[in-house]
């Protein structure tokens, strides 16, 4: 399974394949069964993992207890709460496997030896934290003031993995709508003449 994680490294450019196996050496192999935490809302956010096998959820709780998720990671994509792992603060989210998924993770104080070490890794991240900004970007753009309806068909045709991964309870928190207006948005869709 290293390998997955050598080949992204390879791949995002800059870094020289001595880097890579060094970089590697540093994160650690942790087996997630669906349903355990990464990272717990209200915990220090002491690591960064990069998934490869699986997927996540990341979510705040409101007042009522409520689940509002923000995003999904799949395979070959890094996960944390950026902002608190960088400063070391409290997670305002929770991030949660939603399948059984292997992450190779890292701690914060060998993150900042290892970026010391290999200088070319800082771009890497960067370009991590930059699709992480334009992936919440899209999501703000493409979910807010939209009917149920209109959110469904743009997720069909956007983000369909979702579709066939995630619970529906999951996929109506993550598109702010009831599960009701999901399933009502489905049956529409199904049919003829919607799309």
């Amino acid at each position: 399974m290293t390998n997955v994680f050598e080949n992204f490294l390879s791949s995002a450019g800059g870094l020289l394949a001595d880097e890579i196996n060094f970089s590697v050496q540093f994160f650690q192999p942790i087996d997630l069964k669906k349903g355990d935490f990464f990272i717990r809302e209200d915990e220090i956010c002491r690591h960064i993992g990069f998934i490869v096998s699986g997927a996540v959820k990341a979510y705040a709780t409101d007042k009522e207890g409520k689940e509002n998720i923000t995003c999904f990671k799949f395979e070959n994509e890094f996960v944390t709460s950026f902002p608190e792992f960088v400063t070391q603060e409290k997670s305002k989210r929770s991030i949660r496997a939603v399948e059984d998924s292997v992450i190779y993770r890292i701690n914060y104080p060998d993150y900042q030896q290892l970026i010391d070490r290999v200088a070319a890794l800082n771009g890497v991240i960067k370009s991590v934290m930059e699709q992480e900004y334009n992936q919440k970007e899209r999501y703000m753009l493409s979910y807010n003031n939209k009917s149920a309806l209109d959110k469904y068909c743009h997720l069909l045709s956007n983000e369909p993995m979702l579709v066939q991964r995630i619970a529906t309870q999951d996929l109506a928190s993550y598109l702010g709508i009831t599960q009701r207006s999901l399933t009502r948005a489905k049956g529409q869709i199904l049919r003829p003449g919607i799309l």
